[in-house]
């Protein structure tokens, strides 16, 4: 039986309990942390939590020796320390992404890992999904010949008030905007099944939410050898598509699942009937798939669970959430030089420390408007839930 402590008690953290309390058997929530308790003693009250202790600030764990892993889901710019801290304390950590705002504070991170010998995780629950993972079947299994091109939209939308929560908007707090705190899983996916580009162009900018000084809408290049991803990240697309579309020499494939193959006339256009023994074979390949167990937050959390329980690395990495940290990073700095920007970033580039990207990142408005919580519902991956 594992113990596992939470912090931060915001929105995101539903999805780790209610993660976590599929596995009665094999783990046990048994301490909250927030800064404000009150929001940690419900979510206690919520989940039927009875012997979690709640605290205000990590630093009242450090010092138990009961605790075997820690959830972090606090905003982005206080990762690093809070992991660092946990990790050196003997305690295995997992955190919402992003992983950090900055290369040096994953670096931070990483090394904390190595030095304690503890177990160091990042958030990418889309790896747990059955239509992505079926992607990326259909991908290994090489029908669809060397990838040309790659698109991926991380098209959400967000009204104006969504920018008023206190610590969202402002590069100092969140870190950059929907490049790096929504595309965030569409780059871990892109990296996931491409691998990492060699080079990266970008353009960004603010179109309308003018309570915010990051941008709301950046649309990159990833450049690969012989190969092309292209990476739209917004809050400003109505009706919130998401989609991925694989082209290969073969045939395409995408999420929404769709299967084109094409075949030549002698003057190069296409047939009208394509290739349909070669659209087949890939359908089929979609067709074997077998459902994953646990989804989404509940799946990484099992697959988690299992890597402490038996020793063996996590299916996701402190490093694969650097990878993706490095590119946003690159995205960032093409956008704002006007330039395409080679991989991997130096530790001597202005944009390795998060000090650097404050002193680049340009201000598209003033943080005007403050709020401590907002009321509604979210709505993410999923039906409605309350966001406090």
């Amino acid at each position: 039986m594992l113990n596992v402590a939470l912090v931060g008690t915001g929105n995101i953290s539903n999805s780790h309990l209610l993660g976590y309390l599929q596995f009665p058997e094999r783990c046990r929530i048994v301490a909250l942390c927030d800064t404000v308790p009150a929001k940690a003693e419900a979510k206690k009250q919520e989940h039927g939590l009875d012997d979690a202790v709640v605290v205000s600030s990590h630093e009242a764990l450090l010092g138990r020796d009961d605790i075997d892993l820690v959830t972090v889901c606090t905003p982005p710019s206080t990762h690093a320390q809070i992991a660092v801290d946990l990790l050196h304390a003997g305690m295995n950590v997992v955190v919402e992404k992003p992983m950090a705002p900055s290369l040096a504070e994953c670096d931070a991170m990483l090394a904390a890992e190595r030095e304690s010998g503890k177990r160091l995780s990042v958030i990418a629950q889309n790896r747990f999904r059955d239509d992505i993972v079926t992607l990326k079947d259909a991908l290994d299994s090489g029908l669809l010949g060397p990838v040309a091109h790659f698109r991926t939209d991380s098209a959400w939308w967000r009204g104006l008030p969504y920018y008023d929560l206190s610590w969202r908007g402002t590069w100092q707090s969140e870190g950059g905007g929907p490049t790096l705190n929504h595309a965030i899983h569409h780059i871990d996916l892109v990296l996931w099944m491409l691998g990492a580009p060699e080079a990266v162009t970008a353009s960004m900018t603010n179109a309308w939410h003018d309570n915010a000084e990051v941008e709301d809408l950046s649309v990159a290049l990833l450049q690969y050898d012989r190969a092309i991803a292209q990476l739209t990240s917004s809050v400003v697309h109505h009706g919130q598509e998401q989609e991925i579309v694989v082209q290969g020499r073969n045939a395409s494939v995408s999420q929404p699942w769709s299967v084109h193959a094409e075949t030549t006339q002698p003057n190069g256009f296409p047939t009208a009937e394509g290739n349909t023994e070669l659209a087949e074979r890939i359908e089929a390949v979609g067709a074997a798939h077998q459902p994953l167990p646990h989804l989404g937050h509940a799946g990484q959390i099992d697959d988690l669970l299992g890597a402490l329980e038996t020793g063996r690395a996590p299916a996701i990495s402190g490093e694969d959430g650097r990878r993706t940290v490095e590119v946003v990073t690159a995205i960032y700095q093409a956008a704002i030089e006007r330039r395409t920007v080679d991989l991997p970033i130096p530790a001597g580039s202005p944009y390795y420390t998060g000090e650097g990207v404050l002193a680049n990142a340009p201000r598209y408005f003033a943080k005007s408007r403050s709020v401590d919580d907002l009321e509604g519902t979210i709505s993410v991956g999923g039906e409605p839930r309350p966001a406090a």
